[in-house]
């Protein structure tokens, strides 16, 4: 119980120090509960709705983390109830109210909400409908019924209004941070994977077990793309129709060519230390002997040069671009000084590099397109936003 009320309250104090997930999630909840009372007092006391819960209820579905989100919600929200309730008023009208209506209503309804235009609120058609049909049988006159029905999209364009209203006006979202984020998420995973290789190269420790890890570790990499991408199209989305991007202090973080661009290098790069393991794993497969002793070590130097690179991008802060961008570049040149190191032991040792049945030709292929990679990171993170923007189609988020 102790331990729980410590992580509670931990909880609540970070939200309050600092941004972060936890602030963001009480400013949410925040926001829903203005946005939900307003909505209802205005259900309630203004238009007497018999049934005012479907105001607070559209405020709180369409409070989103962007506004440009927020807006789409709302139209795809308001549009399928008003699709719902017309269908429902069309059958009746045709049918009379009987189960045979409800059974056509539901079938209607249940198909319409299999268009994809409506997105995530699709299934909304159909509880639309069976709502208007409750509200229909239990009006008493047509003029009754019309305005039940009527007083259905009236409570929902309410509630999606002053959803949109306190979503914009009470600390608009702005999540150019999530960007950073997943970068700096993706990067720790790549560090990880990095450091790893390095030690098991340099004291020869490339066993399975091992060579197992590494692969386990490029999956999470893998998974760690998927967030950082969406962090990306998230905190892009968030500039949209925001009034707070306007502010001085926001300014500098309007632009995320550079981070897309860094996104790219390091998804291809995550693709290539795939390879690597792999790779790594069929040498301890295949090979019966570890008298490349001096290769290996200077494989691992590389690989330990590469993980320094990310662990700067583990601390990426658009705030302090240009001090990070330098000290990138100067890890990036000792990274490719360790690569002219594995090459020359390679030579120097004979390693059978045009023997597609040993993985030593994979290997110095893959550290010279990591290297690329790792290069185009810090040339993203030092050119201007107007070089990027104008290097990079409109909308794409890898830098492809």
């Amino acid at each position: 119980m102790r331990e729980r009320a410590a992580k509670t309250a931990d909880w609540f104090r970070r939200a309050l120090s600092s941004s972060g997930t936890e602030r963001d999630t009480a400013l949410l909840v925040i926001k829903s509960t203005l946005a939900a009372t307003a909505a209802w007092w205005v259900a309630e006391q203004v238009i007497a709705a018999e049934s005012p819960a479907f105001a607070p209820f559209s405020a709180v579905l369409t409070m989103n983390v962007t506004i440009h989100r927020s807006l789409w919600q709302a139209a795809r929200y308001t549009g399928a109830v008003i699709a719902g309730v017309l269908l429902q008023a069309g059958v009746v009208l045709l049918i009379g109210p009987s189960l045979i209506a409800f059974v056509v209503v539901a079938l209607l309804a249940l198909t319409l909400g299999r268009w994809p235009a409506l997105g995530e609120q699709r299934s909304q058609v159909a509880t639309a409908a069976f709502f208007a049909f409750s509200a229909y049988l239990s009006a008493e006159s047509t003029v009754g019924r019309a305005t039940e029905l009527g007083q259905i999209v009236l409570l929902v364009v309410v509630g999606c209004g002053f959803g949109l209203l306190v979503n914009l006006c009470v600390f608009p979202p702005l999540r150019y941070r999530g960007a950073e984020h997943g970068l700096r998420t993706l990067a720790q995973e790549l560090s990880t994977l990095l450091g790893d290789l390095a030690d098991g190269l340099d004291t020869g420790d490339v066993d399975s077990e091992r060579a197992a890890r590494w692969c386990r570790l490029s999956d999470r990499a893998h998974r760690s793309l998927a967030a950082a991408r969406s962090g990306m199209e998230t905190a892009e989305s968030s500039l949209a129709l925001n009034p707070r991007k306007l502010l001085p202090s926001h300014r500098p973080h309007r632009e995320f060519a550079r981070y897309r661009r860094v996104l790219g290098a390091m998804e291809r790069a995550v693709h290539q230390l795939a390879s690597l393991t792999r790779s790594l794993h069929r040498w301890r497969q295949e090979e019966n002997t570890y008298s490349y002793s001096a290769a290996l070590t200077a494989y691992a130097r590389f690989t330990g040069t590469l993980r320094a690179v990310t662990d700067l991008l583990t601390e990426l802060d658009a705030d302090r671009l240009e001090e990070q961008s330098a000290r990138l570049c100067e890890l990036a040149g000792e990274a490719e000084s360790a690569l002219q190191e594995v090459t020359a032991s390679a030579r120097e040792h004979d390693l059978p590099l045009a023997d597609p049945s040993r993985p030593y030709g994979v290997l110095i292929v893959e550290a010279a397109r990591l290297m690329e990679e790792f290069r185009l990171t810090a040339d993203a993170l030092t050119s201007r936003a107007g070089d990027d923007a104008a290097a990079l189609p409109a909308g794409d988020a890898t830098g492809r």
